[in-house]
């Protein structure tokens, strides 16, 4: 069994102060830090295709709505190690070119280098996806990888 492009090719974290989130063409990853012994019966987790809502221990970590859609029945989350909260949330649109520039509307944006490393990132899955038997996890890419690189799709093979 192979393994996912991501494991080969890393994450792009984007860090907050809670933890940190990150994506694939898929899916969207969010890690929370929370103080270690915190059991699930402390954790309120609402998932929504479009909203969010964290709280641990009655304080809240983050609410909103999220950047992009998710396939709500999908999301799921679980708690490790009793400090460690891991959600995933399924895209709605699994195009390289829906590249999430924030988890909220106007709240945990990724920096400029940290976006453009997310863009970089979902252009090289998509050619790993296109082209599956190569092995694009060192790969670098340049020039023309926003919203998810060219569009070779008219080229005859």
């Amino acid at each position: 069994m192979s393994v996912h492009f991501e494991e080969r090719s890393g994450v792009i974290p984007c860090k907050t102060a809670w933890g940190s989130w990150y994506q694939t063409m898929e899916e969207v990853f969010i890690e929370v830090n929370v103080p270690p012994g915190t059991s699930a019966k402390e954790i309120k987790c609402e998932l929504a295709s479009k909203h969010i809502d964290l709280r641990v221990r009655e304080q809240q970590v983050f609410k909103g709505k999220l950047f992009g859609s998710t396939v709500s029945d999908e999301a799921t989350w679980t708690l490790e190690d009793k400090k460690l909260i891991r959600i995933v949330l399924m895209k709605s649109n699994r195009e390289a070119g829906n590249c999430w520039q924030s988890l909220l509307e106007g709240e945990y944006a990724a920096d400029p280098w940290v976006q453009d490393q997310m863009q970089r990132k979902l252009t090289l899955e998509r050619f790993q996806r296109e082209n599956p038997g190569f092995d694009f996890s060192g790969a670098e890419i340049s020039g023309n990888f926003h919203g998810g690189g060219p569009d070779f799709s008219s080229l005859q093979k």
